[in-house]
């Protein structure tokens, strides 16, 4: 087992309602905590509107300024609105997958550009307590590069059962890829 790395992690929050602030934030928080619990910091947290063009600007712009992990949040379903992959692959980043069998976060995409871990990081990331990024995160933050096969191995237990006392990490979310 790997040692957990202090890294700094960068989030570029996507979506037009929260850019133009018609709604408040609810990623900057949540992931925030989750990096915080692992030693790691954040460099920083900026929002982005529903422009590829511009999601894309803020990914190069968060991995110029040192990030060694990019949290992209928001916009990841197949709806024609959600540009959040498209803008992932226009700032360079090489997806390693698109969607996981892992409920919460399906619409999970993982990417890197260059060494650098872009996580896609689909709604559900925001209103359950955990998700697919509980099992990515940690493995990144050990300097693990995660692979395709790596995501695809999480289906075997890739169920949360939302347990009315989550008992995470001991149980079965996640255990088929260990």
């Amino acid at each position: 087992m790997l040692p957990f790395q202090k890294l700094e992690v960068g989030a570029v929050i996507t979506g037009s309602e929260v850019y133009k602030k018609r709604i408040r934030d609810g990623f900057g928080p949540v992931i925030t905590e989750k990096v915080k619990s692992f030693g790691s910091t954040m460099l920083a947290i900026d929002f982005a509107p529903d422009s590829v063009e511009i999601i894309a600007a803020k990914i190069n712009k968060m991995a110029a300024d040192g990030a060694d992990i990019i949290f992209v949040t928001g916009g990841m379903s197949v709806d024609p609105d959600d540009v959040t992959p498209h803008a992932i692959r226009l700032a360079g980043a090489q997806v390693e997958k698109y969607g996981a069998a892992a409920l919460p976060g399906a619409m999970f995409m993982l990417a890197y550009l260059g060494n650098i871990p872009i996580m896609g990081v689909p709604a559900c990331g925001m209103f359950f307590k955990v998700t697919i990024v509980d099992l990515i995160l940690p493995r990144l933050l050990a300097g693990e590069r995660v692979s395709r096969k790596d995501i695809v191995a999480l289906a075997c237990g890739g169920l949360c059962r939302a347990c009315p006392e989550c008992r995470y990490p001991n149980c079965t979310f996640g255990k088929g890829s260990h």
